[in-house]
């Protein structure tokens, strides 16, 4: 007899939400307000993990994916939901996030932004295995639920003639002699060039890199290749190619990056949250800022370019000396000072807040494991008027909330979504906290 359950609502992977004699059911695929039968695949006292059997009663937010390779791929978990819908859904799980985690409601919900759906990702690590039973090399994400690479040959959220070239470098890898060393490709697309970085195990033959120059010159590339870690990679070829770049056009800001730094996938929609965050902060000439994990200076420019003298902390060395050459090439190195220390350590942010002097507003954007320790250590540094807090995990967003209203006083005055990351269940986020 199958089992049969009423959609509630999506958890943070995408899944549906359903109860059925107290007992927690996150279904694969199935969306709020559906009616469907499943059969779990999983079992624990408090919850199970299940995928449909029958969808009963569809929602009027279903749509058909784009993507032909959809339900395979691992990439996307919402192409089935309606924008909108997935927008909306995104927007309920972090005012749950805050409450239930956190205890914290904002006092006004923002305007939830979102740029393109399609073709947006201007950044992506593409796995590469050679799988003889399915016909030779595959390039692409996992599998769901997998650590086997999908077998697709386009991808409809990389730009498009990122997305054309899978199946030229299915075909390249194929004919490497060192194609059963060569794990993964990564992508980074900038204002004037795209990189292609090739994670490779040996070192390419004579005929390997005749092969590697052709393919960078016929889909006009650039090739790196890379045999460690991220520091190891170096350019091949074409050596003379422009560097990566994006701009800010209304900061009148251009940020260089390497192709293995972090950076936001989605070009538009980071315009979008810089002019917001900024908005939000509203940086005056007076003001001192500090900007916490601030990485290439991608809040940190903008802001100085407001006049507003700027000091930007971020644990890597390297991202802090690119944001420094950032600073010198935006003509902006007399409002805006980096310097590299460990956020995640208590001991540092303590120090880092007792010799920044006086901030007036503080911009924080860390990682998914949020900022505990530094919301915590700015009691050494209180006086700052308004924190906006920029976040990739709604958990942890709420978590370090909490610690900013119950125990530094500060009013959660605002809260919003970032639609960084269309057809997936990511959700990045938005907050503004005000001085009592």
């Amino acid at each position: 007899m199958l089992n049969h359950a009423i959609i509630e609502s999506l958890d943070r992977e995408g899944r549906g939400v359903a109860h059925v004699e107290g007992k927690a059911i996150f279904i694969d695929g199935a969306l709020p307000a559906e009616v469907v039968s499943y059969s779990s695949y999983r079992k624990k006292p408090s919850y199970e993990f299940a995928q449909i059997v029958e969808l009963k009663n569809a929602s009027s937010s279903r749509v058909d994916a784009q993507c032909p390779w959809y339900g395979r791929c691992g990439g996307c978990a919402l192409q089935h939901y309606d924008l909108r819908a997935q927008i909306a859904a995104k927007q309920r799980i972090l005012e749950d996030a805050l409450w239930h985690i956190g205890r914290v409601r904002a006092g006004r919900m923002l305007s939830p932004v979102s740029g393109p759906a399609w073709g947006y990702r201007h950044r992506a690590r593409l796995s590469v295995r050679l799988v003889p039973k399915k016909g030779g090399v595959l390039v692409g994400f996992h599998e769901r639920k997998s650590s086997y690479v999908a077998e697709m040959t386009s991808c409809e959220v990389l730009p498009p003639r990122i997305s054309d070239a899978i199946a030229k470098l299915r075909e390249l890898v194929s004919q490497l002699s060192i194609r059963d060393g060569l794990p993964q490709v990564e992508v980074a697309v900038g204002e004037r060039v795209s990189v292609m970085v090739l994670r490779i195990l040996a070192a390419p033959s004579a005929q390997d890199e005749v092969l590697l120059k052709r393919f960078a010159e016929e889909g006009d590339f650039q090739i790196w290749l890379q045999t460690k870690g991220p520091d190891t990679a170096r350019p091949f070829w074409p050596l003379d190619a422009p560097a990566l770049d994006y701009v800010l056009p209304e900061f009148d800001v251009r940020i260089g990056f390497l192709p293995t730094d972090f950076t936001q996938v989605n070009h538009a929609v980071n315009r979008i949250l810089v002019r917001l965050a900024l908005g939000l902060l509203n940086p005056r000439a007076s003001d001192r800022i500090g900007d916490f994990f601030c990485g290439l200076g991608n809040f940190t420019l903008p802001l100085g370019r407001s006049g507003a003298s700027v000091s930007g902390w971020e644990g890597s060395d390297g991202l802090v000396a690119r944001a420094r050459l950032n600073a010198q090439g935006n003509g902006l190195a007399d409002h805006c000072r980096f310097e590299a220390v460990n956020l995640f350590e208590a001991e540092a942010c303590e120090r880092v807040l007792r010799t920044a002097g006086k901030l007036d507003k503080v911009l924080i954007d860390p990682p998914r494991e949020g900022a505990i320790e530094l919301v915590k250590a700015l009691t050494v540094n209180n006086e700052a008027e308004r924190i906006v807090y920029v976040s990739c995990d709604p958990a942890t967003l709420a978590r370090d909330a909490a610690i900013l209203v119950k125990d530094h006083k500060y009013v959660l005055d605002a809260a919003g979504v970032i639609n960084m990351f269309p057809h997936t269940a990511h959700v990045e986020s938005i907050a503004v906290f005000e001085r009592c």
